[in-house]
């Protein structure tokens, strides 16, 4: 797998921009906590024309009995730029990124994004108004139901013929910490950048 990341390590506490390498994309990744920044990185788009958004989201492990962390990390995707807003620990959630999630022109793709969805509702009361799984559209795309309960990493390879290393350190790792080091920003912009690819290759190929 060709996988790399660079980190500008800019000054500024309110935010920090990277260049997460995969394969020859180059995704442009911001890192923030302050709304302001959320709002600027939505700007980019145009709120009347149709978008696909990978969308996935990280929180901290669950290893204690009925326990339920809330959502850490909201990654958004399109094309080569990418968004992780640390919701967590922001202090206030810009009306800006609730009106982009209910677009209605926007879909928002991700592997399991149902109970992403739904968590994104329970933890911060933001919904999302049109979105699809690709696990489900890959399988009716391909003719191969076992897609249907695949993960990322199987996905990745079936459409993309790109090969995914997610490694346990990572995966499992302190999602809440307000500082994410760069091996999570790599992990959940690739997250991210995969469940957009995937979902415009297939979407595309849906409507042949």
């Amino acid at each position: 797998m060709s996988l790399s990341i660079v980190d500008y390590e800019l000054p500024d506490e309110t935010h920090n921009l990277y260049d997460v390498n995969f394969f020859t994309t180059r995704i442009h990744t911001l890192v923030t906590q302050t709304p302001s920044f959320v709002t600027e990185w939505i700007s980019q788009f145009q709120p009347t024309t149709p978008l696909i958004v990978g969308l996935d989201v990280e929180w901290r492990p669950n290893f204690a009995r009925n326990s339920d962390n809330p959502i850490a990390t909201l990654q958004l995707c399109t094309g080569p730029h990418c968004l992780v807003f640390q919701i967590l620990h922001a202090p206030s959630v810009p009306t800006s990124l609730s009106a982009f999630l209910n677009n209605p022109l926007y879909k928002f793709v991700g592997v399991g994004i149902e109970s992403d969805v739904e968590k994104l509702i329970c933890d911060y009361g933001l919904s999302v108004a049109n979105f699809v799984d690709i696990c489900g559209l890959a399988a009716e795309v391909y003719g191969a139901r076992e897609l249907k309960s695949a993960g990322l990493k199987v996905l990745a390879q079936r459409v993309l013929g790109k090969e995914l290393v997610k490694p346990k350190r990572v995966t499992m790792s302190r999602w809440d910490n307000p500082w994410l080091t760069p091996a999570q920003v790599q992990y959940a912009c690739i997250d991210a950048f995969l469940s957009f690819e995937i979902g415009r290759t297939c979407l595309s190929a849906a409507a042949i």
